[in-house]
């Protein structure tokens, strides 16, 4: 389990114009709710918080959580909204406080080991349907990934939900979904072949009969 830390502060001033004010001197707005807690509008750093994201899963991470330089609090980060021309410019984020007695949902990435057989092998093509599983898990145990060994794995095979190994937490997803297959290279199409069409005239002998009538009188 990935654990990191930030200090956020309280905030009254809601709503656009308040967030477009904060978002100018440096600032992201937020909001921190769960556990039975009532949604709580904070504020934090945007250097720090972009700092804090480097090298962490955001989604899988524990973030304990100053408010107010009160003792921190458990959370995980539920949503980053981004600007949808600059992604690297944050807008908002959403933290939900956890308990570490009670289990919660989250995504967690499925990783692929090994390079398949029929890849290696036979030229075929890996792949990757299935890229996160939801866990219900306890936030002490949440794994940052969950591994799949796909070494063995040939043309026309599959690995499903049912062959993952799963220390801790329940896998929600069914069974039965296909995680990732190996499938036959594509067959090189071959090149059309062009029709070729005549450019000569067609002859069509319509002066059959008065041919024949010449004939008749020269006789």
């Amino acid at each position: 389990m990935a654990q990191a830390n930030l200090e956020v502060s309280t905030r009254s001033a809601t709503g656009k114009g308040a967030a477009r004010s904060l978002r100018r001197s440096g600032k992201v707005p937020g909001v921190i709710y769960g556990h039975g807690r009532a949604p709580e509008a904070v504020t934090m750093d945007t250097a720090a918080l972009n700092k804090m994201l480097t090298g962490i899963s955001a989604g899988t991470t524990i973030i304990d959580v100053a408010i107010d330089g009160r003792a921190p609090v458990r959370a995980l980060i539920r949503e980053i909204q981004r600007d949808s021309v600059k992604p690297a410019s944050i807008l908002h984020l959403d933290l939900y406080e956890v308990r570490a007695d009670e289990a919660i949902t989250v995504s967690i990435p499925v990783h692929l080991v090994g390079v398949p057989d029929g890849v290696r092998n036979f030229g075929g093509v890996l792949d990757h349907a299935l890229r996160e599983i939801e866990l219900e898990v306890l936030p002490g145990e949440i794994p940052d990934t969950i591994e799949l060994d796909v070494t063995a794995l040939g043309i026309g095979h599959s690995l499903f939900v049912r062959d993952l190994s799963v220390a801790r937490g329940t896998v929600l997803n069914d069974p039965d979904t296909a995680i990732c297959s190996v499938v036959a290279p594509r067959a090189e199409e071959a090149a059309p072949v062009e029709e070729v069409v005549s450019t000569e005239p067609e002859l069509i002998r319509k002066a059959k009969a008065e041919d024949e009538d010449e004939d008749e009188t020269k006789a």
